[in-house]
């Protein structure tokens, strides 16, 4: 189940890194997968909502499951992750989210403590879940703000740490490498959001620490 931000639900006529993700394990993954979400939808900036369905690729439907938001972070994931588990039975969560979090409702500690919630609420509903957990990105305000940036940093510094503590050989965590040198202007259409480039690069990052980690898949193909 991919879980996420802006970012992981994507815009309106985007293929999302979601996509990606999918056609790596099409290609790579030994036997069959399910991806599972209580969602579809993709944002869209005509109504402010997540109301489109127009994916800019042929994206079968039973694999656009997601629980991603718009403004999403952390802080607003980790009271419904309980009932996505019970409800869709995911074995592996593919989580990026933070940079919201940040942003407007929460500081590095404050939401590293959101981060211990949501793995214990996920647990309590399975408690042989793994995960794959991103980094937060910096985006042109954390470029622009040294305040805002340096706040992102001592998350990721935090979450490194959280995965360390929780990880466990009963529920593995994995923290993914950052796309090293994320160019906003080549990885990103806008500052933040993920261009085709930049969906390629998250997809990767994802898929690499499954490989190395786990074993699941294999190397990235694009």
């Amino acid at each position: 189940m991919f879980v996420g931000d802006s970012m992981t639900i994507g815009s309106a006529g985007d293929l999302t890194w979601r996509y990606r993700m999918w056609q790596h394990l099409c290609a790579t993954h030994d036997g069959p997968f399910r991806i599972v979400g209580p969602y579809r939808e993709l944002y869209d900036p005509a109504t402010d909502a997540a109301t489109a369905l127009d994916y800019g690729a042929a994206f079968p439907e039973k694999a656009q499951a997601h629980l991603a938001g718009w403004g999403r972070g952390w802080y607003h994931q980790a009271p419904l992750i309980g009932e996505a588990m019970r409800t869709y039975r995911p074995d592996t969560l593919l989580v990026s989210l933070g940079l919201i979090d940040l942003g407007f409702y929460t500081n590095a500690e404050q939401t590293a403590a959101n981060v211990r919630r949501f793995f214990a609420e996920a647990r309590e509903a399975n408690p042989a879940v793994r995960a794959v957990l991103l980094p937060v990105i910096h985006n042109v305000r954390a470029r622009d703000e040294p305040e805002f940036g340096a706040e992102c940093a001592r998350f990721n510094e935090l979450l490194a740490k959280t995965v360390a503590d929780l990880d466990t050989p009963g529920s593995p965590l994995l923290l993914a490498s950052a796309p090293e040198d994320w160019d906003l202007a080549m990885d990103t259409y806008d500052g933040t959001h993920p261009s085709a480039r930049g969906e390629h690069r998250l997809a990767r990052a994802f898929a690499d620490a499954m490989w190395q980690g786990w074993g699941v898949g294999g190397p990235y193909g694009h």
